[in-house]
């Protein structure tokens, strides 16, 4: 039979090619999503698709004998007794509520939601290599574009997450409702989801600058849609240095809830924590150390520097006079935490930052998608393992792509203990 020649991995290796061949064909989020949820209820959502993919793969597979649907059928739930092993994070045997993940990148909302004994009922995620380390993790492939999926085709859950890009909106000046205000802005399909689900709680996540945008005009409208949807809300500014992470990383995070709730968002750990915490020490890649060119500039720095935080200005002849760093100079400065920076200008000038090294006894600015923090003291940048720790990913967390595609994905993702403890204070409300 069949059924005794296939397992989770022959089926799931299909699963890329067909992705990329064909990326608006949903078929491959929806059999996982039946995987994972057989037991809820909630497979009625994905079982039409989820059977039809199976149809096709095993008709690619074994393209001499005839695949009906009953053989479909019954290849799939042979496949759901074998589903554990292709998930290194698998969800909670008996959750207290669900959740879906929205712009859901690597799965960091899902750990923390995870954590909390919840159950993932949909993830949605475009980019296909933060796919594929969604599906190492989960052993789940997020649904793509979320803009092309109805909301009535997404399960009902007690939790919204989302971590949503920062847009403008827009403002003609009219008396506008707010889903003219935001239409065609990621946050609208939040909106709109929202709206049509009722779950009982949500958490966004976004940049501090969120504050501050378009004058606050952004946030206004971001709080009025919620507020008009019947959620009661309440936002912070958090920093990931408070809780365990030696990184400077600060967010906007939001929780609405339809009830009226004393939300109180988590306390701030008093430790000092450094990057000495994270780093490997065993680490000693050719491709992470600093170049020859950062070493001797470096080296300029300590040689030339005769008091405490003086500023020392480099050579800055072989830069065309026209340009800032031909202009103004090239400086560097030890910070009193022990970080190098080096900045176009002096102190009484521009002061544009060129580049920054941390120490093991510091903090690292925020990790972001283009920018690996990087240590003058032991002259290299984290490793892929260090950002994920400085994210607070577990160790045991997979990314089966490039490094600077990991790189990236962590510097998009949140920071994991935010997040964590930020739902452990929802559940108490659910």
């Amino acid at each position: 039979m069949i059924k005794e020649r296939i397992d989770i991995e022959n089926i799931d290796g299909q699963l890329f090619e067909i992705k990329l061949v064909d990326p608006d064909n949903s078929k491959h989020a929806s059999f996982t999503h039946y995987l994972h949820n057989h037991k809820n209820g909630v497979s009625q959502f994905y079982k039409k698709d989820a059977l039809s993919y199976v149809k096709e793969i095993l008709e690619k597979e074994y393209p001499t004998t005839e695949i009906t649907l009953e053989v479909a059928e019954s290849a799939l739930q042979y496949l759901l007794f074998d589903l554990n092993k292709s998930a290194r994070f698998p969800a909670p045997e008996n959750p207290n509520f669900k959740f879906i993940d929205l712009f859901a990148g690597i799965g960091g909302f899902r750990l923390g939601g995870q954590k909390n004994n919840g159950k993932c009922v949909f993830s949605s995620e475009w980019d296909k290599f933060a796919q594929q380390t969604y599906k190492e993790n989960f052993g789940e492939i997020p649904f793509g574009d979320i803009t092309k999926i109805e909301a009535n085709a997404i399960p009902n859950h007690d939790v919204l997450f989302a971590g949503f890009p920062c847009q403008p909106f827009s403002y003609s000046g009219r008396n506008e409702g707010f889903k003219d205000k935001t239409r065609g802005t990621l946050f609208f399909d939040i909106l709109r989801i929202l709206e049509e689900k009722k779950p009982k709680m949500f958490l966004l996540e976004n940049v501090k600058g969120l504050k501050s945008h378009n004058k606050g005009k952004t946030l206004e409208t971001i709080i009025d849609s919620l507020t008009k949807l019947g959620y009661h809300l309440h936002w912070e500014i958090l920093k990931s240095t408070d809780f365990g992470l030696p990184q400077k990383r600060e967010r906007w995070y939001c929780i609405g809830s339809l009830n009226k709730i004393d939300f109180e968002f988590p306390k701030k750990i008093n430790e000092k924590v450094t990057l000495r915490s994270i780093i490997d020490e065993n680490e000693d890649s050719e491709n992470l150390k600093l170049t020859e060119f950062e070493l001797n500039r470096i080296n300029y720095h300590f040689q030339n520097v005769r008091d405490d935080y003086q500023r020392v200005e480099h050579d800055s002849s072989k830069y065309e006079p026209t340009t800032k760093k031909g202009r103004n100079g090239i400086f560097s400065y030890q910070k009193p935490d022990g970080s190098l920076r080096f900045h176009v200008g002096d102190h009484a000038k521009t002061q544009i930052q060129e580049a920054f090294y941390c120490t093991l006894d510091t903090y690292s600015p925020t990790i972001i998608a283009n920018r690996v923090p990087k240590l003058w003291d032991i002259g290299r940048k984290l490793s892929v393992l260090e950002a994920q720790r400085l994210q607070g990913f577990p160790d045991k967390y997979g990314f089966p792509v490039s490094d600077n595609q990991a790189y990236k994905q962590l510097g998009n993702s949140v920071s994991v203990p935010v997040i964590d403890l930020i739902i452990k204070e929802m559940t108490k409300y659910l």
